[in-house]
């Protein structure tokens, strides 16, 4: 699902921010920077309450955020929808016991970490991440979840490139994304 498909009047605004840098963070990517919406507070918020309209009341009781972008993205919306917010994180930056998941991105390759304890089973959880593109992150986020018994509800990107086909990688959850970029 794309709320760009939705001609939401906001969509073209938060668009308009994203700043796209070719061959970074090396030759053949075009990187899509986000740094250029969160100056925006207005482009900011709509994309906030974009999500939080999506996911209030559909009882997620976890919001995974993917280090370091869904960061940014997770903490407001787990707050407006009553969630606590877990942190996915890079290897080595958790203190205590954690479970990992490996993965390939579109550049490299890569490692999520969680703490254990942090996900209860049988809870409903959202991952949240800026962007999906080969879908490897996401995948990985949602192999730390499940494997602790979570309900995986559904994953959100700010953007996608959908040439890249990383929602088909998804094994059939629910992708919602604000823009894609082609």
């Amino acid at each position: 699902m794309s709320a760009c498909r939705d001609e939401d009047p906001r969509i073209h605004g938060i668009k308009t921010k994203i700043r796209v840098v070719p061959n970074f963070p090396k030759a053949g990517i075009m990187f899509q920077d986000i740094t250029t919406l969160l100056l925006d507070p207005k482009a900011f918020k709509d994309t906030i309450d974009l999500f939080v309209e999506r996911y209030k009341g559909k009882n997620i009781s976890v919001v995974a955020g993917v280090e370091a972008r869904g960061f940014i993205f997770g903490p407001p919306i787990a707050l407006a929808i009553g969630a606590k917010f877990v942190p996915l994180r890079k290897p080595r930056k958790l203190p205590g016991q954690v479970i990992s998941e490996e993965y390939i991105l579109e550049y490299g390759r890569d490692c999520l970490e969680m703490h254990v304890g942090a996900v209860e089973p049988g809870e409903r959880a959202l991952v949240v991440d800026d962007l999906i593109a080969t879908g490897g992150t996401l995948c990985a986020a949602m192999n730390l979840l499940e494997c602790v018994g979570a309900e995986v509800v559904e994953c959100a990107c700010l953007i996608e490139l959908p040439e890249l086909k990383g929602r088909g990688r998804l094994k059939g959850k629910p992708l919602y994304v604000l823009v894609e970029y082609q």
